[in-house]
């Protein structure tokens, strides 16, 4: 069966981007300055559950993508759609994977069985 080059592509995005999230708020912790410390963890627990939500989207994702599945694929584009939402400054990393996400869902075909 023929994997789907859009939800892979969402993947990968999604993927980089929770590591780039990861060295850029490690990054934003380690500071010498009390004030600096305390914004950053004030700044994390803002965007904490965009992340959470984001990383659960690119789990759904990729699994749509391996199993050939479109409710794995439907939830991910919602997930990223949620995402958006939690923290609506952030939107335009998740866009692109939102969008991909529902076209690869909408070119997988359904399977019998369901």
């Amino acid at each position: 069966m023929k994997k789907n080059k859009l939800l892979f592509i969402s993947f990968m995005i999604g993927l980089l981007y929770l590591v780039y999230s990861y060295f850029y708020w490690n990054g934003a912790i380690s500071t010498d300055n009390d004030a600096e410390a305390v914004g950053a963890g004030i700044a994390i627990v803002l965007v904490f559950p965009h992340l959470i939500c984001a990383a659960i989207a690119v789990i759904f994702n990729g699994l749509g993508w391996y199993f050939h599945k479109r409710g794995f694929a439907l939830t991910g584009g919602i997930l990223y759609a949620v995402a958006m939402v939690l923290f609506p400054m952030y939107f335009f990393f998740v866009l692109i994977e939102m969008i991909l996400s529902f076209i690869g869902f909408s070119q997988i075909k359904k399977s019998k069985e369901a």
